[in-house]
């Protein structure tokens, strides 16, 4: 699977009722870990005061990632996606250790 470094906005729509923005998000979050025990998301933060998410997911290709990945997310209609492919650096330390 390729990695990809994915920026979520989520804009909820004027008027939607509380009550769908909160089952939208009680949904999200089941979906969220169904796809962290895919292996398809691996990663995810949120900056500091922010409202946006940033996050390391994996598929393997973008189409693949936007559609059958983030695509399925209870909350994707009100999300806009900003995907970069990542590819490992010769560097890169691997995952801190705990």
């Amino acid at each position: 699977m390729r990695e990809f470094l994915v920026q979520i906005t989520t804009t909820v729509p004027e008027g939607t009722a509380q009550e769908e923005v909160d089952r939208r998000r009680a949904d999200e979050a089941v979906r969220a870990r169904e796809l962290a025990a895919t292996g398809n998301l691996a990663r995810l933060w949120r900056p500091v005061g922010e409202s946006r998410s940033i996050g390391v997911w994996r598929a393997a290709d973008e189409a693949e990632l936007r559609e059958k990945v983030l695509g399925t997310l209870p909350l994707s209609p009100w999300m806009s996606f900003d995907v970069t492919a990542l590819d490992p650096h010769p560097n890169d330390p691997g995952p801190a250790k705990g």
